[in-house]
C-alpha cells in the first residue's frame, strides 16, 4: 500500500503535488513556481501546515466547516455506517435508513413547506438538478416553453456546465462555451460598488425590478424561475439592501415564476438563523443546500422543493439521479452534524452570543484608512478595500491586486481570510469563541496595516480614473 506521510519534507510534498495534482481555480504554473501550502491537521478553528505553522481559519474551509474541525463524533458516525452499510443507491425503488432519517431532519429544520429533498454530492450538482426540476415541473404542468431561468451577474452557483451557467461569473463563462441556452442574468444588488449616488433602498428596488423587466422582455410564459443567494458569497459577501428581496418575492409571485434560494453558503446557521431565507424574509419554492449540511466532513448536497412541486414531480418518472445521491455514509455524517449543531447548542450560542460580538468588532474595521465598508450578517462578512473612502473608489491597479496582497499578508500573519476582487471576506466556523474573534480582528488589522504600508511604498494608493 502506498502511503504519503504528513512528515515528508514540505518541498517533497510540493513537488509530488505539482507533478500530478490539478487544482481548482488555480494557475498551475504559478502554483508550482511559488509552492503549494500543505495543510496537515486541523482542530477547532485552527489549521496546521506541514512546517508546523498554525493559522486561524476564518473561512471555515470553503464556507463549509460550520461545526469546526476535529469532531470525532462525525468520524465515528461515518465508521459505524461504513461497517453496517457502506453504500447502496436510492434507484430502483430502494432506500436506506440514513437517507430516511436525514430527510426527516432536514424537513423539520427548513422553513415553510420545503419538505422534500433530492440528494446530490455538492451544491454544483444540486443546482444542475434544479434546472432539471424546474423544466420538468413546467413541462408536466403543460407549459414546456416555460424554461428560461434568470440569475444575476456575479452570482456563484457552482462549477458544472449547468450550475456555472446559472452563476454570473464572466471569467467562468469564458471557458467551456457558457452559459448554456435559456439562462439569463440581471444586475446584482451591490450598492457599494454599483450604487453610485443612489440611496441604498432605492438601488435595491431598482435592481430587483430588473427581474420584472427581464420577465417582460423574454415573456411571462417563457420564464420558469429566478435563482439567487440570499447573501452572495463567492461574489464578495454582498448583503442586499433591505428593499431587494421583498420586491423580488413580489415579482416572482406576480408572474408565476419559481423562486430558488441558493443556501449552499447561507444555510445551517451561517446568518444567525438556520437558513438565510429566514434572515432575509424570503419564501422560496426551492432551496439548494450543501456545505454546512455536513460541515464539509463528507460530500453531500441537495435540492429542496415545496409540497406542490413535489406532487407534480411524483406524477411522472423524473429521469435524473446520481450514483451517490443520498450516499449512506454522507447521510449519517450529515445527520450527526445537524444533531451537534442543534442539540449541542452550537447554533444557538453562535447566533445569540458569538455573532453579535463578531459584528461589533467587525464593524470597527471601517476606521482603517483602507476600509470603505464593513458588512456582516451572522457569521459571514466582508470589508471593501478602497484608496478613497468618500467616493468608494476602486484601485487604479487591476481588480484583485490589492485583495491578493492583503490575503498574502493575512496568511503570513496566521489568518486565513479570502479575497474576492478587492473585498476581504470571512465565514468562520460557528464554534469560534470571543477570544478567537479577538485574535481574528487583531490579525486582520495587522494585515491591513501591512497592505497599506506596501501600497504607499509602491505608490499604489491610487484611485481608478
Amino acid at each position: 500500500m502506498t502511503l504519503i506521510s504528513n512528515h515528508l519534507p514540505t518541498a517533497e510534498l510540493q513537488a509530488l503535488d505539482a507533478a500530478h495534482h490539478l487544482h481548482p481555480f488555480t494557475h498551475g504554473n504559478d502554483l508550482e513556481k511559488n509552492g503549494v501550502r500543505v495543510i496537515t491537521r486541523a482542530q477547532g478553528v485552527t489549521l496546521t501546515d506541514s512546517d508546523g505553522n498554525e493559522m486561524l481559519d476564518a473561512m471555515a474551509g470553503l464556507w463549509c466547516v460550520n461545526l469546526g474541525y476535529g469532531h470525532h463524533e462525525l468520524a465515528e458516525a461515518a465508521a459505524r455506517q461504513m461497517k453496517e452499510l457502506p453504500y447502496y443507491n436510492t434507484f430502483f425503488q430502494t432506500t436506506h435508513v440514513p437517507v430516511i432519517a436525514l430527510s426527516e431532519k432536514i424537513a423539520s429544520l427548513t422553513p415553510y413547506d420545503l419538505n422534500h429533498v433530492f440528494y446530490a454530492s455538492s451544491g454544483s450538482e444540486a443546482n444542475d438538478t434544479n434546472i432539471r426540476i424546474v423544466r420538468t415541473y413546467w413541462d408536466q404542468k403543460g407549459q414546456p416553453e416555460k424554461k428560461k431561468i434568470i440569475s444575476r451577474v456575479n452570482a456563484y452557483h457552482g462549477s458544472s456546465m449547468g450550475s456555472a451557467s446559472l452563476g454570473g461569473m464572466h471569467y467562468m463563462h469564458a471557458q467551456g462555451g457558457l452559459p448554456i441556452a435559456d439562462i439569463h442574468h440581471i444586475g446584482q444588488p451591490d450598492w457599494y460598488t454599483e450604487g453610485g449616488d443612489m440611496d441604498p433602498d432605492e438601488f435595491g428596488l431598482m435592481r430587483a425590478r430588473e427581474l420584472e423587466e427581464a420577465i417582460l422582455h423574454h415573456g411571462e410564459d417563457k420564464v420558469a424561475a429566478f435563482i439567487g443567494e440570499p447573501i452572495q458569497g463567492a461574489g464578495g459577501v454582498i448583503i442586499p439592501p433591505k428593499t431587494y428581496w421583498p420586491e423580488i418575492q413580489r415579482i416572482c409571485q406576480k408572474y408565476n415564476v419559481l423562486l430558488i434560494a441558493d443556501e449552499v453558503i447561507c444555510g445551517f446557521g451561517r446568518t444567525g438563523n438556520w437558513f438565510g431565507s429566514e434572515t432575509l424574509d424570503i419564501k422560496p419554492d426551492m432551496m439548494t443546500i450543501a456545505k454546512g449540511l455536513s460541515s464539509g466532513y463528507a460530500p453531500i448536497g441537495g435540492s429542496l422543493v415545496n409540497d406542490e412541486i413535489a406532487s407534480v414531480l411524483n406524477d411522472c418518472e423524473f429521469s435524473h439521479g446520481y450514483t451517490y445521491s443520498g450516499h449512506p455514509v454522507s447521510c449519517a455524517v450529515a445527520l450527526e452534524n445537524l444533531r451537534l449543531l442543534d442539540e449541542g447548542g452550537i447554533f444557538e450560542n453562535a447566533s445569540k452570543n458569538t455573532a453579535p460580538y463578531l459584528k461589533e468588532k467587525w464593524q470597527t474595521m471601517v476606521d482603517h484608512p483602507l476600509v470603505g465598508e464593513a458588512q456582516i450578517e451572522g457569521l459571514i462578512g466582508s470589508i471593501a478595500l478602497t484608496p478613497h473612502k468618500d467616493s468608494r473608489a476602486a484601485f487604479a491597479s487591476d481588480r484583485g491586486t490589492v485583495g491578493l496582497m492583503c490575503r498574502e499578508h493575512c496568511f503570513a500573519n496566521g489568518l486565513v481570510m479570502r479575497h474576492v476582487g478587492d473585498r476581504m471576506v470571512i465565514s468562520p466556523p460557528l464554534i469560534i469563541t470571543k477570544d478567537e474573534v479577538d485574535t481574528l480582528i487583531e490579525r486582520a488589522r495587522i494585515a491591513l496595516d501591512k497592505t497599506y504600508a506596501q501600497l504607499k511604498s509602491e505608490d499604489m494608493l491610487k484611485a481608478a480614473s
